[in-house]
């Protein structure tokens, strides 16, 4: 959706609205929409070219009409594509240290992720439409 808005100095602003959802993907909320790109921590068993739909939709914005679930959105769904099933973050490093015992200690770790797009969001209020 496009909508036009004139400021006093006579520009105008064009602002585009495109539709989002809040997911549920392992037990952490997104914000996710279409033809996004996203990392998302490590699904297990997924294979690259994979399609995956997540079923746990907790709100939808359909062009400023939003959606709120009770807990989810019945009938919402949202379809990803995975690009790369394990992709290692940047690396994090901790450093422990206690003050005058000569003790220092450093450990680091990298993060894995999955990578995927965003290839729709299913609404059942769009079907019917």
């Amino acid at each position: 959706m496009v909508s036009v808005r004139y400021t006093p100095s006579g520009y105008n602003l064009l602002i585009i609205k495109q539709m989002y959802a809040i997911v549920e993907m392992n037990g952490q909320q997104f914000k996710v929409e279409k033809g996004k790109k996203m990392f998302v921590h490590h699904l297990q068993n997924t294979e690259s070219g994979q399609t995956i739909e997540f079923e746990k939709v907790l709100l939808v914005d359909v062009n400023g009409f939003i959606t709120v679930g009770t807990p989810i959105v019945e009938g919402a769904k949202v379809v990803c594509e995975i690009v790369s099933p394990l992709v290692k973050g940047d690396k994090v490093l901790i450093f422990h240290k206690k003050r005058r015992k000569g003790h220092r200690k450093l450990n680091g770790h990298r993060q894995q992720f999955t990578e995927m797009n965003i290839t729709d969001i299913v609404t059942q209020t769009l079907e019917g439409e």
